[in-house]
C-alpha cells in the first residue's frame, strides 16, 4: 500500500528538473529515475523495516527514497552539495529517517555512525570510488563485521569478477577477497538504459553476506599473497610470490605446483597458502 510520505513525492525526474541538477561525469555519476526499479533494489537486504542502512553517494535521493519507503533508517554520505537541497527536503518528508553527511565516503567510518550497532549497505556505488570502498568493506580485522549485508551496484564487468571461479579470465584478487569469508551473487542485472545520462557499460548488483571465518587466518596476509600472485597474473607462483617470506616453501608443502599462475589456485588454495604463513 503507498504511503503518505509517498504521495508527497513529486516524480523524481520532476524534482531533479526543479533543481537544475544534472549527474557530474567527475563524481562518476548516473541517475536512476524509475522508482519500481529502485524498490526492488531496496527490497534484496530483505525486511528493512526499523533497520539502519547505510548509503554511499545518494545523489539526488532515488534509492534514498526507496531505502525511506522500506522503513529503513538511512544513513546517507554525499560529497556533491548540489545535491544536498534535495536530500534535506526528502528527510523532511520522512522526519527522523534520513542523516545525511556531507563528505567523502574514503573519509568515513561507518561504524563510529552507526554508533556500533549491525547495519546494511545499500548503494549505487559512483564507478569512480566502488571498487576502493568494496575492498575496504570486506576487509575490517574483526569478523564477523557490523555489517550485515552489502548491496552494491557495480558495473557489469566488476559484479563478474566477485563472483568469478578459478580458471576464468574474471577470477583475481577481488574474487578471492569476496569469497574467502562471505557469500556473493549477483540477484540482478540493470540495463544502461535505465540511467541518465546513460554509461557505455552494463551494470549489475552485488549481494554479499558475511560467512564463517576460516580459523588461523591472517585477513592482512591472505590480502598481501593475493596482491602479489594476481599482480603478476602471467607468472609463475614461484615468481609473483617470491616477495612473501616463506610463501614458496609453502606451496611445496601444501602440495601446491609453483609453476601455477594465480588464475589457477583456489579460493581454498589460497587460505590455506595464508593459514600456513600465519602460523
Amino acid at each position: 500500500m503507498t504511503t503518505e510520505p509517498t504521495r508527497n513525492l513529486p516524480p523524481l525526474r520532476e524534482t531533479v528538473r526543479a533543481h537544475g541538477l544534472s549527474a557530474s561525469k567527475a563524481l562518476g555519476q548516473n541517475f536512476l529515475f524509475d522508482e519500481q526499479l529502485l524498490d526492488r533494489i531496496a527490497a534484496l537486504p530483505g525486511d528493512l523495516k526499523g533497520a539502519t542502512v547505510f548509503e554511499v553517494g545518494p545523489g539526488p535521493g532515488g534509492l534514498t527514497r526507496a531505502l525511506l519507503r522500506a522503513g529503513a533508517r538511512v544513513i546517507a554520505v554525499e560529497r556533491d552539495d548540489r545535491c544536498l537541497p534535495l536530500l534535506a527536503e526528502l528527510g523532511e518528508v520522512f522526519p527522523g529517517q534520513l542523516m545525511v553527511i556531507a563528505d567523502d565516503a574514503m573519509a568515513v567510518d561507518v561504524d563510529a555512525l552507526t554508533g556500533g550497532e549491525p547495519y546494511h549497505i545499500v548503494a549505487n556505488l559512483p564507478y569512480n570510488v566502488g571498487t576502493a570502498l568494496f575492498t575496504r568493506w570486506l576487509e575490517p580485522k574483526a569478523w564477523p563485521p557490523r555489517w550485515l549485508s552489502l548491496t552494491l551496484m557495480f558495473q557489469a564487468e566488476v559484479a563478474e569478477r566477485i563472483i568469478a571461479k578459478p580458471d576464468t579470465s574474471a577470477y583475481g584478487r577481488l574474487s578471492v577477497l569476496s569469497q574467502w569469508r562471505t557469500t556473493a551473487k549477483i540477484p540482478m542485472r540493470v540495463h544502461r538504459s535505465a540511467f541518465t545520462p546513460p554509461p557505455k557499460v552494463m551494470s549489475a548488483i552485488i549481494h554479499v553476506t558475511p560467512g564463517e571465518q576460516p580459523e588461523g587466518v591472517k585477513p592482512a596476509l591472505l590480502s598481501k599473497l593475493t596482491e602479489k600472485g594476481f599482480g603478476q597474473r602471467r607468472k609463475m607462483l614461484r615468481q609473483s610470490l617470491k616477495g612473501v617470506e616463506g610463501a614458496v616453501a609453502a606451496l611445496e608443502t601444501l602440495g601446491i605446483d609453483p609453476t601455477r599462475r594465480a588464475e589457477t589456485v583456489t579460493v581454498a588454495e589460497w587460505v590455506a597458502l595464508a593459514r600456513t604463513l600465519s602460523a
